[in-house]
């Protein structure tokens, strides 16, 4: 595939998103030559953001609020987002009429010339991919990765050889194929994938070169049923490296996870793959004393990170010298403010139970944690477990708030232990808790939870949650 594949073509974008993978494929395909149609369930109200970065192509055509099974059946090219289901209806009626159904990142594995690194995995995966850039930058190509080498901010750092390293994926807004001609051979790239994304390039027997797994535990039962069909999801990530005894794919796996335990067992063996494992006894005290961000699922996210560096060619000393330097990425128990001695942090990405046990074992004190939201139907009764032995106060909203009182509730003892209040908004969820907390504690929005059913997505929700904090008066 390359750019002249597009080229004449009537390309459907099905799924503009809000995350700007839509906005991606659709400013590509224009570029390439191509009538584009975009097509969206959502209507244009819910989607302005991504609309607005589209007004510099006025022949782009919009078909909003609905799909038009004609638009499937007449065009060329379809390209699906990643939360379009592949067994979706409007796909089935593309491909039956002979067209090409394809997605965002098929496109970009099918059109980079370099090295991808894919990190994927329940929690972290975010937090792993970033860092992993950041070592590389600074580590591996012998930079100090401040910024003064940087084009279009994180995705972009170059050495005095050209070599460069690109990060992008699912870590927000950072666009795959508008960077992509810009891409030489030599470069890392390095891509944080969800399941959605690895199921999509399951289809074309595409994976990473190297690929790490930060951990698995239940996520996406509302699209996948079970714990094991998301699992195997997501070990397509290994299954579809191509194996080359000369140059062998990178398979990286949490040693600390049952699951990936089991799959490193089950590839370590395989002629033209190399499998690696990683914990956070791997992190030693002196870069331990250099890393700033809290808990011990970070220093496994950053063990993660040291491995694919040192693959690579990273040594120690490197890697303490630019540790330093990392911060946590927005919305990941990020630090909003301190307000009358109380530190109040933002973890609106924690979409699952697991991560919000991670943000309350980052703390040295009981926290009180701000949780709920949209109902994946994932198992609560860990983190119902986690917040009455070590949460101060629970102030819960959303779909599942009923659910998490009641996952509260029923563990031992948990009455009289942890105060639970269930809210109607964030802003009375803020106030609540600014009421509860006193000297010296911590106040976290650790949902647990995906943001759908009161946000569009977990950026909204974690900025109106930091607009709130800022605006608390002392």
């Amino acid at each position: 595939m390359n750019k002249e594949f597009f080229a004449g073509k009537t390309v459907l974008v099905m799924g503009l998103g809000r995350f700007g993978g839509g906005v991606d494929v659709a400013e590509y395909a224009h570029g390439a030559g191509a009538r584009v149609i975009v097509t969206d369930l959502a209507p244009s109200e819910r989607l302005r953001d991504s609309l607005r970065k589209l007004e510099a192509f006025p022949d782009i055509e919009f078909h909003l609020g609905l799909h038009d099974p004609a638009d499937f059946e007449r065009a060329d090219i379809v390209v699906a987002n990643p939360a379009v289901p592949p067994d979706n209806t409007y796909l089935d009626l593309a491909r039956r009429h002979g067209r090409y159904v394809t997605s965002q990142v098929n496109i970009f594995f099918q059109l980079c010339p370099a090295t991808i690194i894919g990190i994927t995995g329940a929690n972290g995966k975010s937090t792993t991919a970033a860092l992993t850039a950041h070592l590389l930058r600074a580590s591996v190509k012998g930079r100090t990765d401040d910024g003064s080498s940087e084009k279009k901010g994180a995705q972009y750092a170059s050495d005095t050889q050209n070599e460069r390293v690109w990060l992008s994926g699912n870590i927000g807004n950072h666009p795959l194929l508008t960077v992509v001609d810009q891409i030489s051979p030599g470069d890392l790239v390095v891509l944080e994938l969800s399941s959605f994304q690895i199921e999509q390039l399951s289809q074309i027997r595409k994976a990473p070169k190297v690929a790490l797994l930060t951990n698995l535990m239940p996520n996406h039962l509302d699209r996948y049923g079970t714990f094991a069909n998301y699992c195997a999801a997501k070990e397509n990530i290994f299954k579809f490296q191509t194996l080359d005894a000369n140059s062998p794919a990178v398979s990286i796996f949490n040693a600390e996870d049952k699951v990936a335990r089991g799959w490193f067992d089950k590839y370590r063996t395989q002629t033209g793959r190399t499998c690696i494992q990683f914990s956070p006894d791997d992190v030693g005290e002196a870069i331990r004393e250099c890393f700033a961000l809290p808990g011990l699922a970070n220093l496994s996210n950053l063990a993660g990170a040291m491995a694919v560096a040192r693959h690579f060619g990273a040594n120690k000393n490197r890697i303490a010298g630019s540790v330093s330097g990392f911060r946590a990425l927005p919305h990941r128990l990020e630090f909003v403010a301190q307000k009358g001695a109380v530190r109040w942090y933002n973890d609106s990405k924690a979409t699952t139970p697991q991560s919000t046990i991670a943000a309350l074992r980052a703390f040295d004190r009981p926290a009180i944690v701000i949780a709920g939201g949209y109902d994946k139907n994932l198992p609560l009764d860990e983190l119902g477990q986690e917040v009455a032995e070590h949460a101060k106060a629970a102030i819960l909203l959303g779909q599942t708030a009923e659910k998490i009182a009641t996952a509260i509730r029923s563990r031992s003892g948990a009455a009289g232990c942890t105060q639970i209040r269930i809210v109607s908004s964030l802003s009375e969820a803020v106030r609540s808790a600014s009421l509860l907390a006193e000297r010296g504690d911590v106040v976290v929005l650790s949902p647990a939870c995906a943001s759908y059913d009161m946000f569009d997505n977990f950026e909204q929700r974690g900025n109106e949650f930091a607009r709130l904090v800022r605006n608390i008066s002392c």
